[in-house]
């Protein structure tokens, strides 16, 4: 047996499980084979007379291809979960019942929530509650340092478990809460704010917010005394979809500057995260809500 057949016996063993992670990675069957594809070709290329366990080798490939396809999928805005068109399917190869098949096993509810993660978010809780690889593995992927990654899992873990959708999961009801809250901060309107703000909002903002904005403030009237006179940067102030809900970003001459994630209850903000640390801030995906461009970190 050739050197390249034998190369190509051994990637086939291990194709199915591939496959399942880049499906979980991408929830597209084609993307997900493209990506399979991407990752033989690596190996063919690769000098792989060194490595112990091909399984994982393989792995940590096809994990990179599909965060540079989510990374990319993210830089144009592309809708991941658009319904499939059988007709340009057929024409493709690709098998819409096959995908049908494979998203029930999966999980329909568990892609919509993974598509709401960020690339890192998403191949870290992918890689390590899925498959169980290990953090330090997933660290060397994405960049970043063990408990980089580990704190990517988790945030992506409290997506995924997070509560069933409720009323205030609407967009168009978030959005009109948004508004309100920037009117009222642009206006400096002390009880139009309270008025949208739960009695017992809890603000965290991070160190890099200015006193008295940093730290955690609990209460409405005693968040909006501060806020009202320190609002100097509400003109900034621009509503965005953040990790998939409706937050609000402040980017000066197009440069983000401070996003603020807001976690609604009854159809109040009960929560208000103010989120400008640069690192924390490449990990958001943030989608500006009235057509202007996209804010540069």
């Amino acid at each position: 047996m050739g050197e390249n057949s034998w190369l190509a016996e051994r990637f086939e063993a291990h194709r199915a499980h591939l496959q399942a992670v880049a499906y979980r990675m991408l929830g597209s069957l084609s993307e997900a084979e493209d990506a399979v594809q991407e990752s033989w070709l690596h190996l063919s290329r690769a000098d792989t007379s060194g490595v112990e366990n091909l399984g994982g080798w393989l792995t940590t490939v096809v994990a990179r291809v599909c965060l540079d396809m989510l990374r990319s999928r993210k830089a144009r805005r592309e809708d991941p979960m658009a319904a499939p068109d059988p007709a340009v399917d057929r024409e493709a190869g690709t098998d819409p019942e096959r995908e049908a098949v494979l998203a029930d096993s999966v999980g329909l509810a568990l892609l919509v929530v993974l598509d709401t993660l960020t690339p890192a978010e998403r191949l870290a809780f992918v890689l390590h509650d899925l498959f169980a690889v290990p953090f330090e593995e997933i660290a060397s992927i994405v960049g970043r340092s063990p408990a980089a990654a580990r704190q990517l899992a988790s945030r992506a873990r409290r997506r995924v478990q997070g509560a069933p959708p409720s009323p205030d999961a609407d967009v168009g009801r978030q959005r009109e809460v948004v508004d309100a809250f920037i009117a009222a901060m642009r206006g400096g309107d002390f009880d139009a704010l309270v008025a949208i703000l739960d009695p017992d909002v809890v603000i965290h903002a991070d160190a890099t917010a200015e006193p008295p904005a940093g730290g955690e403030v609990r209460g409405a009237r005693a968040w909006a005394k501060q806020a009202i006179p320190a609002a100097r940067g509400a003109k900034f102030a621009r509503p965005a979809l953040v990790d998939g809900t409706v937050g609000i970003v402040l980017a000066p001459k197009g440069r983000l500057f401070r996003v603020l994630r807001f976690t609604l209850a009854q159809g109040k903000i009960a929560r208000i995260d103010v989120v400008g640390d640069r690192e924390q801030l490449r990990d958001l995906d943030v989608l500006v809500l009235d057509g202007g461009p996209h804010p540069e970190i």
